[in-house]
């Protein structure tokens, strides 16, 4: 029998190929960080900028909506320029587009240069999210450094809200709150240095597809609908003529939208991309995460800043073991029990961890403790979110062919804004209702009064959060196939025949088990 052994110079050509797929993660961690912490980082910022431009109050949440806007109704777009264009220029263009926008509006002089420029780094955004994941996707084949990979990839984006946070503090407090914008613009540059020097230009085989332009509109259309009916909803309620309007077309856009991908030439999203049962089940649970996500941020610093009196930076300290739960979580899971157990094991049971955090955080009251009662259920829902993200998002862009892997991406991204967005409006308007309920069932109102009812306003919000993950635990359990049926993460995809070279080499030598 011949027995096949590598050369020193193969060897050395494989350590090259995998060192330069761990850079490439760095690079495109990089860029995901950017976007993902930019949803937050403003928030810290909007009052300082509100005081310094003088917009109303009324007005403020246009900052994020217009943001939130582009961002989730182009997604799909955006992904799937990045399969026809190539992902190294679109990641490249989204970097510097992404730049331009937040130094535009760090500039701002008035109320409508920083909620266009807003708008801008939305579509940027929308650009840079997806091909950032397909780049991931495409590069790191070999199962192993694929799980690793999207650990670390799942880690930053269920933790960069937080992150967002911390640094919009600490911006805001020591420096000018413009600085939350200009800060991307330094992340940019090194990012565009970096992929220019790491991120592998995407080859094509067999002829260029078109773009599909009705199935383009009707997408954008209805998910812009979506999230501004839903963000309208926060504002001026459910009761809102707009609110139903923008939701009802949405859906019309939507079915629409679906009907026309049965029969499209080039459809945008292949629906048999949607209809896989374990990318389907994935794409369910990213949007629950976010929603419940984007709540807990939002309500839990409501509650540090108002009630405990924290102040930017401390909230943002705060979130801080949640992070670092999510991150080991994220490695645990991807390292360890992924493989061993599958998503429909780990999934759910992140879904039941962050259930049980929400809560916890029920039991908070103007007597709590950060230290006995925030901290516990922050660590909880951190090592859910680290449990939930990572597998769902490797089953989320499993076994998609090449030339769809940007929108394959796209969906995960799309799934985690329009959650968020939905999150967000429903919660706020939930927590509305209980403090408005609170203060007519205790009158006279007293300063302790608006107090309780605050409190009230936020536990409703996370008794229905916990719903929202309970709700996913049942999803995604039912959903996920076991491991091994079909598309799994035990099932190990081959490497694309297209990859030659020293990239063969370093499928072919054993890579250490760390």
């Amino acid at each position: 029998m011949t027995q096949i052994t590598s050369s020193p110079s193969d060897v050395a050509d494989a350590a090259k190929v995998s060192q330069r797929r761990w850079l490439t993660l760095t690079v495109v961690a990089l860029a995901q960080l950017m976007v993902v912490l930019d949803s937050t980082v403003v928030n810290i910022a909007l009052p300082a900028a509100q005081t310094d431009l003088g917009f109303s109050d009324g007005d403020r949440q246009w900052v994020l909506t217009a943001y939130s806007l582009a961002f989730g109704s182009l997604l799909l777009l955006g992904g799937r320029l990045s399969d026809l264009i190539g992902r190294k220029r679109t990641f490249i263009i989204g970097l510097i587009g992404f730049a331009v926008a937040s130094a535009l509006g760090g500039a701002a002089e008035s109320f409508g240069t920083l909620v266009a420029a807003r708008a801008l780094q939305g579509a940027f955004g929308a650009l840079l999210a997806p091909t950032a994941l397909a780049v991931l996707t495409t590069t790191f084949t070999i199962p192993k450094e694929r799980a690793r990979a999207f650990g670390i990839f799942g880690a930053i984006a269920g933790a960069g809200g937080a992150v967002g946070l911390l640094l919009g503090g600490f911006l805001t407090e020591r420096f000018d709150w413009r600085w939350n914008l200009y800060i991307n613009v330094f992340i940019a540059i090194i990012g565009v240095i970096g992929a220019a020097i790491y991120v592998s230009e995407s080859k094509r085989t067999g002829p260029r597809p078109k773009l599909d332009i009705p199935g383009t509109v009707l997408i954008s259309g209805g998910l812009f609908g979506l999230v501004y009916g839903f963000a309208n909803a926060e504002t001026d309620g459910w009761g809102s003529p707009l609110t139903w309007g923008m939701l009802a077309g949405a859906a019309v856009l939507l079915v629409a939208f679906v009907l026309w991908q049965r029969r499209a030439a080039h459809p945008l999203l292949p629906l048999k991309i949607v209809l896989d049962r374990n990318r389907g089940a994935a794409f369910a649970s990213v949007l629950i995460a976010g929603a419940g996500m984007f709540g807990i941020f939002l309500f839990v610093t409501y509650y540090l800043q108002s009630s405990l009196m924290f102040s930017p930076i401390q909230t943002g300290l705060a979130f801080l073991p949640m992070i670092g739960m999510l991150v080991l979580a994220a490695q645990l899971s991807t390292n360890i029990f992924v493989p061993r157990f599958g998503p429909k094991i780990m999934v759910p049971t992140g879904m039941i961890l962050a259930m049980i955090g929400m809560i916890l955080l029920t039991r908070l009251d103007l007597d709590s403790s950060y230290a006995a009662n925030v901290l516990p259920a922050l660590m909880v829902m951190g090592f859910g979110m680290g449990t939930i993200m990572p597998a769902s998002m490797q089953s989320a862009t499993l076994g998609v062919d090449r030339e769809f892997a940007g929108v394959a991406s796209a969906m995960v991204n799309t799934s985690q804004q329009v959650g968020g967005s939905i999150g967000v409006a429903l919660l706020n308007t939930l927590a509305a209702t209980a403090a408005t309920d609170y203060l007519a069932a205790n009158a006279p109102v007293t300063a302790t009064v608006a107090a309780n009812a605050a409190i009230a306003s936020y536990a409703t919000a996370y008794w229905w959060g916990a719903g929202f993950f309970a709700l996913g635990a049942v999803a995604s359990a039912l959903l996920f196939r076991r491991r091994g049926q079909g598309l799994s993460l035990s099932a190990h995809p081959a490497a694309p025949a297209a990859r030659a070279g020293a990239s063969d080499v370093a499928d072919a030598v054993p890579m250490p088990v760390h």
